[in-house]
């Protein structure tokens, strides 16, 4: 009978192997997915035109409109107004907004923001990372993160100033 136990031994031990690795690399690597509305925004690190590693928790207890965008994307330059004039209203109440340049070199980056006349934060996410961990597809996306660090709502999309200010109203407590 000893015998007889031994494969669905092996099976369990298998099992157990697998699901430990499965919980440790998704711990390592953020294999939580991408980003949802309630949880835990994912971390980040990347640097910023100011030649500085910004992450998530430079903001924190401040709620954030983290906002993916390129250069060569329409809608992306289109909202890049309504996002500074958010900026500038909502910034002495403790809303970060944070933009987050997707994969271009920092030249036409730093010529892009001088040339739309932002002075936001922007960060630099040149290998996608940032990218991926909060899933975002397509651009522009906006995640709007509350003072908590969750993510409290997500447009994909062109921000207009009545979108960006109800969920920036919502962030603040208004």
């Amino acid at each position: 009978m000893g015998t007889a136990k031994k494969p669905l031994q092996v099976v369990i031990l298998v099992l157990l192997l697998v699901l430990g690795g499965y919980a440790i690399a998704s711990s390592a690597f953020g294999g939580a997915g991408p980003a949802r509305e309630g949880v835990k925004a994912p971390g980040f690190k990347l640097y910023g035109l100011d030649g500085t590693l910004h992450t998530l928790e430079d903001y924190k207890d401040k709620a954030v409109v983290l906002n993916f965008w390129g250069s060569w994307c329409a809608p992306c330059v289109k909202e890049m107004p309504v996002l500074q004039a958010g900026w500038e209203k909502y910034r002495e109440r403790g809303v970060a907004v944070v933009g987050v340049n997707v994969a271009e070199d920092r030249a036409t980056v730093e010529n892009f923001v001088k040339q739309v006349g932002i002075d936001f934060p922007v960060i630099m996410d040149k290998d996608r990372d940032a990218v991926q961990s909060y899933g975002v597809s397509p651009l522009p996306t906006t995640f709007f993160i509350n003072k908590n660090g969750k993510v409290a709502n997500i447009h994909i999309g062109q921000l207009d100033a009545n979108v960006l200010d109800t969920q920036i109203r919502k962030l603040v407590g208004d």
